[in-house]
């Protein structure tokens, strides 16, 4: 049996057979210790990216298009996980839960030299959800507010503002989406629509997890401040994939997962605070073990966090820059372009994502004819795909998000599944 033939049956078979020792012992489980990048592999603009792509643990057979859910980790980053809460669990000293704490700060300052702006605007979270919640908690909102969302923001940041706009009196107010993508023109005019003298927040996804639209963020928070409009920017599809420059864009706040286009370990994020908001922004929680810089005093009382995984949020931060942002998202883009024109050659294929490449970013999502999309989903899994569906009547289909650990192969593996599920059936 090939490492690329082992799906579901298989995974099933060998479970009932022999347990986790039969599975642990198959060539796609066992543990992968890959060599160091080299500055070799990673030259601009000639990066080697199968060395990348060779960092990561993920087996040949297995295709991983899904960066806009959940990304894998390289080997290191999940040794750095392991290696300091083993540490931690065998040498419990206060010495060294200092010093492993104190590793937050390293990250806070990565961090910080990532999005261009300063460690004291740095707040570490948990993931985007919560750095969300935590705006549309700390700001003082009450009755004749106005809040603008988008209804194509992610629903946990949508429905958090109307939630507790009804709790404490405020108006929500909803842009809609137009598919296909209208351009940035349309857009920037249609939220200055919305906004009235009563707007106190505009709140959008700079990339979106459904099609992939890509909105003006720079131009959007320009036209909020000449407002008055506080912006509240949910990059959680841009973190990690794009080359975000916060000093240019000049957001009030904006929030990010580390374990989406990063790769980085679970439940951690970022909420960057623009300073001209500390003195406006209250703190959600008040605990113990705050942050040693700036806003962080204040905003990250959490009582005990998992500070193995914030220490290796920074190296993960470090293996990007290693690589190089812009490169990352080159490469990504370049990817998923190779996806939608692939894709859309097949009959019975409507893409839901913009053709023109300055409207779209990582992310294709299409129907794949009649066919379930949840059906399609487990068929891609059987064959070692990992993709995404979207039910409902609101652009059903199938997402692939391919990032910079994707190889070709992987992109052609999928649209060959695609093209012989519509040809032959599931």
């Amino acid at each position: 049996m090939s490492d690329s033939t082992m799906n579901r049956r298989t995974f099933a078979r060998l479970f009932a057979a022999g347990g986790s020792a039969a599975l642990l012992g198959h060539p796609r489980l066992r543990d992968h210790r890959p060599a160091a990048l080299r500055s070799f592999d990673v030259r601009p603009g000639a990066v080697d990216w199968q060395a990348v792509r060779d960092q990561f643990v993920m087996p040949p057979g297995v295709s991983v298009l899904n960066a806009a859910n959940l990304c894998p980790s390289p080997a290191a980053v999940l040794d750095d996980v392991v290696d300091h809460t083993r540490r931690l669990d065998s040498e419990p000293f206060p010495s060294f839960r200092s010093e492993i704490g104190g590793a937050k700060e390293r990250t806070r300052g990565l961090l910080a030299d990532f999005l261009r702006v300063s460690p004291e605007e740095i707040l570490i979270t948990r993931n985007t959800s919560e750095a969300n919640n935590w705006v549309s908690t700390g700001l003082d909102l009450g009755p004749g507010d106005e809040v603008v969302t988008f209804s194509d923001n992610h629903p946990s940041n949508n429905q958090a503002w109307k939630s507790k706009g009804e709790r404490f009196g405020y108006t929500v107010r909803e842009v809609p989406h137009v598919d296909p993508h209208p351009g940035a023109e349309y857009y920037l005019e249609a939220f200055e629509a919305a906004l009235t003298p009563n707007t106190r927040v505009l709140t959008f996804m700079q990339h979106t997890n459904t099609s992939g639209d890509v909105f003006p963020a720079k131009e959007l928070c320009a036209m909020a401040r000449e407002h008055g409009v506080v912006t509240l920017v949910d990059g959680a599809q841009s973190f990690g994939l794009m080359d975000v420059d916060l000093s240019d864009w000049q957001p009030d706040f904006f929030s990010g997962s580390a374990h989406k286009w990063p790769c980085g370990p679970k439940e951690t994020g970022v909420l960057f605070v623009n300073q001209r908001m500390h003195d406006r922004f209250w703190p959600s929680m008040y605990s113990a073990y705050t942050g040693r810089t700036g806003l962080s005093r204040t905003h990250e009382g959490m009582g005990q966090r998992d500070t193995p995984a914030i220490h290796a949020f920074g190296t993960q931060i470090e293996f990007l820059q290693s690589i190089g942002q812009s490169e990352i998202e080159a490469r990504s883009r370049e990817l998923a372009t190779m996806l939608l024109e692939e894709l859309s050659g097949i009959d019975g294929v409507h893409m839901w994502t913009p053709v023109q490449a300055e409207r779209r970013g990582a992310v294709v999502t299409f129907r794949p004819g009649e066919l379930e999309p949840r059906d399609v989903l487990a068929a891609l899994e059987g064959d070692g795909i990992v993709a995404a569906a979207r039910g409902g009547s609101d652009r059903p289909g199938i997402r692939f998000s391919p990032h910079f650990y994707t190889m070709e192969a992987d992109v052609e593996r999928a649209v060959g599944a695609i093209q012989q599920y519509l040809r032959t059936g599931l």
